[in-house]
């Protein structure tokens, strides 16, 4: 993978969107949805921020410049953030998490178990859920602390895309003037954030494979926004 420049405001240069999924989590080991549920990282997830955090620097070596680092108002975004040495991110309520609602805490097998039928999150939704999924518990991790889950509504894909292309437009003009933006967040909401900025179907991010603490690179090449690297 090439080194990537940073440096400079020049226009004949744009910058790099760069998308880091923050690390390991009980729930990510599980398998459970987790949207607004705001869970830690495991000590696994920690080392895997750090390393993380090596690899960004060693392929942009310039770093990002101030105001140019956000994360996820969620936990395990800001924890990633930091243990990755970007402790001074900013908070970007857009790049939360998609809210699962009804789906929340739960496992995919559990869902299609209970709606008798071969649920899927990407074709299917959240809403396609009865009242009954809805409610609050409160559920002890293995590492002995305990959450709140609150299984609403939650978001349509719709909405979810709208969100992130907001994000998209704010960060864009930076980009194209040059300038590096990284965003901490979330698989789902990166994946999304992703086919808006490639401007197709959301939809499309059910194939884009975004593994724990893995960033993405997103560019402009020849006036069209594109994938540079992924998965790395």
């Amino acid at each position: 993978m090439a080194t990537f420049s940073t440096s400079g405001n020049d226009a004949q240069h744009p910058g790099y969107l760069v998308l880091l999924r923050h690390g390991q989590t009980a729930w990510s080991v599980s398998g459970q949805h987790t949207g607004r549920t705001d869970i830690p990282l495991t000590a696994v997830g920690q080392g895997q921020a750090v390393a993380a955090g090596a690899r960004i620097r060693r392929e942009f070596p310039e770093g990002f410049a101030e105001g140019r680092v956000f994360s996820s108002p969620l936990r395990r975004a800001r924890q990633t953030a930091q243990y990755a040495g970007f402790s001074g991110a900013a908070t970007c309520p857009g790049i939360a998490e998609w809210d699962y609602g009804r789906a929340e805490g739960r496992t995919r097998t559990q869902i299609s178990e209970a709606w008798q039928g071969d649920w899927d999150l990407w074709r299917d939704g959240t809403q396609v859920l009865g009242h009954e999924y809805e409610g609050e518990h409160d559920e002890l991790l293995p590492s002995g602390e305990t959450v709140r889950v609150r299984n609403t509504a939650g978001e349509a894909l719709d909405e979810v895309a709208a969100r992130a292309r907001g994000v998209v437009e704010d960060v864009l003009p930076v980009i194209e003037g040059g300038e590096s933006v990284l965003l901490v967040a979330h698989a789902h909401i990166l994946r999304i954030l992703t086919t808006q900025w490639l401007g197709v179907d959301p939809h499309v991010a059910k194939l884009l494979r975004l593994d724990t603490a893995h960033f993405s690179v997103l560019s402009l090449y020849k006036g069209d926004r594109v994938i540079d690297h992924w998965n790395v």
